[in-house]
């Protein structure tokens, strides 16, 4: 299957196709005149690893089979990484994304991703609510008898609402361990820094207490992320990886601030995000 053929990653390789994939969703999200370039960049080396690493079974020409590992993208606001990643994968041609964002889309490349696009599971625009459809997802595949693994990128900030926490002491009753939780921890909200609206730490003790599978990584080191990705699943527990990323990465001025969550380059800052994504 296609995300099967880097049995060896080559992590520099990995590198350059993050750095493409931050120019593709920069360029479609500058088009459209909207979108999410902040939570897109926190998240890009994550995807990039799982889409291209080899970590994700995956079939772009047959995005249904059965057998397949599935990923969710809770934040589903990233959707410009999202369909650049689906792009590049095989899903849909990179022609498609021009139609990003505007209405009778022929791909449905929504703000938020829409199950009517090949390669996307769940529709995800209601924050909060990914963790829970994974949940159940891994189960299904289960009973089904498969080995599909499940992973669920989630925004930090969805870490504030009460269902992920339900959900979370769910797949610990059922050892659920083919469900593997992303936190993507830029710590920049909306319109606030995550920690003053309300603060996730100690993150790691409270992923503990519901006695999931806990690793950190630095979110933006290929090597750890495709180190702990390549882990063999716990036997029991549910996994969680809290990557602590920096919202916008890639370009300095968009980096960790809160205004870049979700607007649009104008010309002049589009050329000088392109030029320090080089």
């Amino acid at each position: 299957m296609n995300g099967s053929q880097l049995t060896t990653p080559d992590i520099t390789q990995l590198k350059k196709t993050a750095l493409e994939l931050r120019r593709l969703a920069l360029k479609i999200i500058f088009q459209a005149g909207s979108g999410h370039p902040g939570g897109s960049f926190s998240a890009t080396d994550l995807m990039t690893a799982l889409f291209f690493g080899g970590i994700l079974n995956y079939d772009a020409n047959n995005p249904k089979d059965p057998k397949r590992d599935r990923f969710l993208l809770s934040k589903g606001h990233a959707s410009g990484i999202y369909y650049s990643v689906l792009a590049k994968a095989g899903y849909i041609s990179e022609s498609d994304l021009d139609s990003y964002r505007k209405i009778n889309s022929e791909r449905f490349l929504s703000g938020h991703a829409h199950p009517k696009t090949p390669g996307v599971e769940i529709a995800s625009g209601s924050l909060g609510q990914g963790l829970s459809v994974g949940h159940g997802i891994a189960m299904g595949t289960r009973l089904d008898g498969y080995d599909s693994k499940v992973y669920v990128i989630l925004g930090d900030g969805e870490l504030q609402e009460g269902q992920i926490w339900e959900a979370a002491m769910s797949a610990d009753k059922f050892k659920s361990n083919n469900l593997v939780a992303i936190v993507d921890y830029n710590k920049v909200a909306q319109d606030n820094i995550t920690k003053d609206l309300k603060d996730l730490e100690p993150l790691e003790d409270k992923w503990n207490a519901f006695n999931w599978d806990v690793h950190r990584i630095d979110g933006h080191n290929m090597e750890a992320i495709m180190k702990v990705l390549q882990l063999p699943l716990h036997p029991e527990k549910p996994r969680v990886i809290i990557a602590d990323t920096i919202k916008g990465k890639g370009v300095s001025f968009m980096e960790g601030k809160t205004a870049w969550h979700g607007v649009a380059p104008s010309a002049e800052d589009y050329e000088k995000a392109l030029k320090e994504l080089v």
